[in-house]
């Protein structure tokens, strides 16, 4: 294991309630429909636009709407999330991780961020983190969302290694996904049952260590 590939919301810290509160805001505005809490799980991992278009699918109203409305409504449900993340600080960052990130930097693996959130490098700054990570992939720049490859691919590519030399680190089904088709060993925090693809599940973050993380890399390329 060269290097480690991580999504943030689920990973890092915990934004998906912050995203969720903001998707129900716009749907309520907008579209007069009440998101059930279950929900959730549908727009974990994806991206904004996807997101937006499985709102619209599930209120039954995706033909209603020009690809600029559902431009204009992903931006306002944006300036909703912006608004909410302004509170983050260092006491946002999830148990274990700040441990994680000093072993791997004390092994000298390399560390990418590949999250499907624009807002990424902003929520790395109130997190305090904007230096731990060698590289940020642009999701801007990629032309799939998870869960195809093409955002872990570019995060390995980013820190100039090949993906088989590479941990990619994720909570969403999707996300898994995409590190396994990217040709990365997986390891995921959640539901082991609903995360099975990947190589490695723990429960919570604070399970995670280098040792979990090389052991898991050896063992998927015996």
């Amino acid at each position: 294991m060269k290097g480690c590939v991580f999504d943030l919301d689920g990973v890092i810290t915990d934004t998906a309630k912050f995203h969720f509160a903001a998707w129900s805001q716009l749907a309520k505005e907008k579209l007069n429909l009440e998101l059930p809490a279950s929900f959730e799980t549908e727009l974990k991992g994806v991206s904004r636009i996807d997101s937006l278009n499985r709102i619209l699918e599930f209120g039954g109203v995706k033909t209603d709407y020009t690809t600029e409305q559902v431009q204009a409504m992903a931006a306002e449900k944006n300036g909703y999330y912006l608004k909410a993340i302004e509170k983050l600080t260092r006491d946002d960052i999830l148990p274990g991780i700040n441990d994680l990130i000093a072993q791997l930097k004390e092994h000298q693996i390399l560390m990418a961020l590949a999250s499907a959130s624009k807002n990424a490098p902003a929520i790395l700054e109130k997190l305090g983190l904007m230096n731990a990570f060698d590289a940020i992939a642009d999701p801007a720049k990629v032309a799939h969302g998870k869960p195809a490859p093409d955002i872990f691919l570019a995060g390995a590519a980013a820190i100039n290694l090949d993906p088989s030399e590479c941990v990619g680190v994720e909570d969403a089904v999707a996300g898994v996904q995409s590190i396994k088709d990217a040709g990365m060993v997986a390891v995921a925090v959640g539901d082991a049952h609903e995360l099975a693809k990947a190589d490695k599940v723990v429960p919570t973050t604070a399970d995670f260590s280098y040792d979990l993380f090389e052991k898991t890399y050896e063992q998927a390329h015996k």
